[in-house]
C-alpha cells in the first residue's frame, strides 16, 4: 500500500474541516474577484466565508430544512461554494446538478432526487418558475441566488443570509449545534449521461474527508496558493479537488471567466494551480511549442531542456528561470498542473514538467469521491495514473496475459451505494469492492496503466483487444487535429473494421497542409494516419477515416459521449 509523503489535517467531515480552516487562515482570502479597476481585487476572507455559510445554514433550518435535500444548480460562482457547504455542515443532503442539463432533464433530476428546495442562478428563472407552476416535484422553497428580496414566492439567498445573521444574533443555535452523521448519505450525485441512465451516486461525508485527507497526502497544496476554478462544480473532480481541498488548506480559489479567459485569468489573479482534463493542457502545450517554433527559438529550448533535466539529477533546479517566458505566458506563478477524467497525452505531462510546471495526471470516478490513483509530488511514470491513494486497495480482476483486466478499488471513500437501484448497486459493488469498469494493468511498482473502458473495447474475431482511447491520444498527435474518435465498424464476416471520426482545427490547416478543401484534407491526414498505423501492430491499423470541423459530442466535463456518437458514424 502506498505510503504518505505529506503530513496532512485531519477531520471527522466537512463541519470539522471548515472549523479547522477557519481557526488557522480566518484573516487569509478564500475567494478573489476583480474589480471595476485594472489590477484591484475583492478579497472574501476565510472568516467571512465562514460567516455566510453559517448565516444561510442557520436561516435554511429555520425554514424547516433540517435533514432535507437541497439542490443548487449554476455556473462557478461564490454563492454555489457557500450553499454546498451551509447544507453540508449543518442542514441536510446537497445534490449538485449539472448546470449544462435541458430543462426536462433539470426536472426529471429534481422529481427523482425527493429535494425539498433548490437553490439556484437567475440563468435558470424560466426552468424553475415552470416547475414550480407544475407542482410534479417535492419542492417547497425555490432560493435566487441573484434576487435582492423575496419575489413572488422565490425567495432571495441574500436576504436569507441576512435573516440568518438576525437569527443568530438573537440566540437561534440549532444550525449551529447539528451533529454530523459522517457515515451516512450527505451528497447525492448525478452520474454523466442521459436521465434515464444517469444513475444517483450516495457519498458520505467520510467518504469525501478520506479522499481530501488521501490527497492531501501525496500533492501539496500552501495557503499561498491560488487556484483557478474551471471545469464545472458540479462535477465531483473540480468539487472535492478544485474547491474543499483548497479550502482544507487555506488556499484561495478564483473562479475563471470561460475557456477562452484562462490565460487572462491565470495573469490577472497569479494563478499558481489548476485542476483540468486533458484536452485543456494538451492545446495549451501544443500552442506553447507552436510559439516557441515560430520565434526560432525550438533548438534553444530543446538545449535547455537537455541541460536542466541533467542538473535535476545533482538536485540543481533551474527550469523556472531558464524557461522564464514560457511560465510567464501561463501568468507568471503557475506551478502545478492536475489532469483527470480521460487519457492525459504523455508528451504534455513531459513537456510542462521540462519546462518547470509540475504536471500530474489523477484517476476517478464519482463512485469514489472521486480520487483514486494520481502521480504526486515525488513519484511519476508516464502513461500511467500513478498509484492507489494510501486508504485504498486495488487490484485487476481476471487479468489476460498482458495483465490486463478490471480495475477494482475498496476503501472508505467508496459510495454507499446508488440511491433506489439496488440492482445497479450489487452490479457495481461486491464484497466492498467498486468495479469501475475501466480496464487497466498494474506494474511491479504499483503504478496503474488505464487501457480504456471495459464497455468500450472493440473485441475482433481473433481475440485480440482494441482500446479506442489509446488510439485516439495517437491520433491526436498529428498536425492539425484537435481530437478523434475511434470505433469499430461491424463487416458482414462478424468482425470489426476499426474506423476514425477525426476533428481538425480549421484556423491551422491551411499553414500546416497548405489547403483547407475538405477532400485534399482528408487525403493528407490519411497519409498521417498511415504513418501512425506503421508505429503499431496489423490488428490495430485504422482502416478507414472521417474527418470534420465539428467538435465531438461531450459531457460538461469534457467527455466525449461514445454511444452518442456511435449513432452518428454509423448511421
Amino acid at each position: 500500500m502506498r505510503k504518505p509523503i505529506h503530513k496532512f489535517e485531519k477531520f471527522t467531515d466537512l463541519k470539522d474541516m471548515l472549523k479547522q480552516s477557519e481557526e488557522k487562515f480566518g484573516d487569509r482570502a478564500a475567494y478573489v474577484y476583480k474589480t471595476d479597476k485594472p489590477g484591484v481585487f475583492k478579497e472574501i476572507t476565510y472568516k467571512d466565508f465562514a460567516k455566510d455559510i453559517r448565516d444561510f445554514g442557520t436561516a435554511l433550518v429555520n425554514l424547516g430544512l433540517k435533514d432535507k435535500r437541497i439542490a443548487v444548480i449554476s455556473d462557478n460562482r461564490y454563492e454555489w461554494c457557500v450553499t454546498y457547504l451551509a447544507v453540508t455542515t449543518g442542514t441536510g443532503v446537497i445534490v449538485p446538478l449539472d448546470k449544462a442539463l435541458p430543462a426536462n432533464e433539470i426536472e426529471s433530476l429534481i422529481i427523482r432526487s425527493e429535494v425539498e428546495a433548490i437553490v439556484y442562478s437567475n440563468k435558470y428563472d424560466d426552468i424553475m418558475n415552470e416547475i414550480k407552476d407544475k407542482k410534479t416535484s417535492n419542492v417547497k422553497y425555490f432560493i435566487s441566488m441573484d434576487l435582492n428580496k423575496k419575489e413572488n414566492d422565490i425567495y432571495s439567498q441574500k436576504e436569507l443570509m441576512e435573516q440568518g445573521a438576525k437569527l443568530l444574533e438573537q440566540g437561534n443555535t440549532e444550525y449551529l449545534e447539528s451533529e454530523i452523521n459522517a457515515e451516512e448519505m450527505g451528497i447525492m450525485l448525478f452520474t454523466s449521461g442521459t436521465t434515464a441512465m444517469s444513475k444517483a451516486v450516495m457519498l458520505s461525508q467520510k467518504n469525501i474527508c478520506a479522499n481530501l485527507m488521501d490527497i492531501a497526502s501525496v500533492i501539496k497544496l500552501y495557503p499561498e496558493d491560488r487556484m483557478l476554478s474551471f471545469l464545472p462544480l458540479h462535477h465531483t473532480f473540480e468539487c472535492t479537488v478544485g474547491f474543499l481541498y483548497p479550502i482544507s488548506k487555506g488556499s484561495s480559489i478564483a473562479f475563471c471567466e470561460g475557456i477562452r479567459h484562462i490565460a487572462d485569468n491565470a495573469k490577472e489573479y497569479q494563478v499558481t494551480a489548476m485542476i483540468s482534463v486533458p484536452i485543456l493542457y494538451e492545446t495549451m502545450y501544443k500552442k506553447i511549442m507552436k510559439g516557441i517554433e515560430k520565434k526560432g527559438k525550438l533548438e534553444t529550448v530543446k538545449k535547455g531542456i537537455k541541460i536542466s533535466n541533467f542538473l535535476l539529477k545533482f538536485g540543481i533546479d533551474i527550469r523556472r528561470k531558464l524557461f522564464k517566458e514560457v511560465i510567464d505566458n501561463l501568468g507568471g506563478k503557475a506551478r502545478l498542473f492536475v489532469a483527470g477524467g480521460a487519457a492525459l497525452d504523455p508528451a504534455a505531462e513531459k513537456g510542462f514538467n521540462e519546462l518547470g510546471v509540475k504536471m500530474i495526471q489523477g484517476y476517478g470516478l464519482t463512485e469514489s469521491s472521486p480520487v483514486i490513483a494520481a502521480e504526486d509530488d515525488k513519484y511519476q511514470r508516464l502513461g500511467s495514473i500513478g498509484k492507489a491513494f494510501p486508504s485504498l486497495d486495488v487490484k485487476i480482476a481476471e487479468p489476460n496475459e498482458e495483465g490486463i483486466g478490471e480495475l477494482l478499488v475498496k476503501g472508505p471513500t467508496i459510495m454507499l451505494g446508488y440511491y433506489n437501484n439496488e440492482e445497479a448497486t450489487k452490479e457495481t459493488l461486491e464484497d466492498g469492492w467498486l468495479h469501475t469498469g475501466d480496464l487497466a494493468k498494474i506494474d511491479k511498482d504499483g503504478f496503474i496503466f488505464i487501457s480504456g473502458r471495459k464497455k468500450f473495447v472493440i473485441v475482433l474475431k481473433n481475440g485480440k483487444n482494441i482500446y479506442p482511447e489509446e488510439l485516439e491520444t495517437i491520433v491526436n498527435k498529428i498536425d492539425g487535429v484537435t481530437e478523434s474518435f475511434v470505433y469499430g465498424r461491424p463487416e458482414d464476416d462478424g468482425d470489426y473494421k476499426i474506423c476514425a471520426k477525426i476533428v481538425y482545427d480549421k484556423d491551422t490547416v491551411e499553414a500546416i497542409y497548405g489547403t483547407n478543401d475538405e477532400e485534399k484534407l482528408k487525403d493528407l491526414i490519411w497519409q498521417e494516419v498511415k504513418k501512425v498505423n506503421k508505429t503499431m501492430p496489423a490488428y490495430k491499423y485504422i482502416r478507414e477515416i472521417s474527418i470534420t470541423d465539428k467538435a465531438l459530442i461531450k459531457t460538461t466535463t469534457q467527455k466525449i459521449k461514445r454511444f452518442e456518437e456511435i449513432k452518428t458514424v454509423l448511421n
